[in-house]
């Protein structure tokens, strides 16, 4: 998925550690993703978005999210160095449940609950 993923890619994520179930990205908050109070949610929601579908995706079956509910805690600000830490919480049949804590500093500043969907190799249109 990371060969072909330019979007994760161009807002700077690295992947830091993958296994079947899991995924550790990390991105800085650069200052195209800050509003005029130099903060903004996107970046984290980017971030925990991202850490789902790196996460559903370490079963060798493409996969896509479902659903996804956020809960902000802080902004990211410019500079903050994210990581989003995803781990699977459920995998039965097509269906999958994983949780996101995105963190500056080891502080949590959003918490994701997403459910993903596997899909043909064509993937959704």
């Amino acid at each position: 998925m990371w060969k072909e993923d330019d979007a994760s890619k161009g807002l700077g994520m690295e992947i830091a550690e993958i296994r079947p179930g899991h995924a550790v990205l990390t991105m800085t908050v650069k200052p195209d993703m800050v509003n005029g109070r130099a903060s903004h949610m996107a970046a984290s929601s980017h971030a925990g978005g991202f850490g789902i579908a790196f996460a559903c995706n370490t079963h060798n079956e493409r996969a896509v999210a479902a659903q996804c509910n956020i809960t902000f805690i802080q902004p990211g600000k410019l500079g903050d160095r994210l990581v989003a830490t995803a781990r699977e919480i459920s995998r039965t049949g097509r269906s999958g449940i994983y949780d996101v804590r995105v963190t500056v500093d080891d502080i949590a500043i959003a918490e994701f609950r997403g459910h993903s969907r596997t899909v043909g190799a064509r993937g959704c249109r």
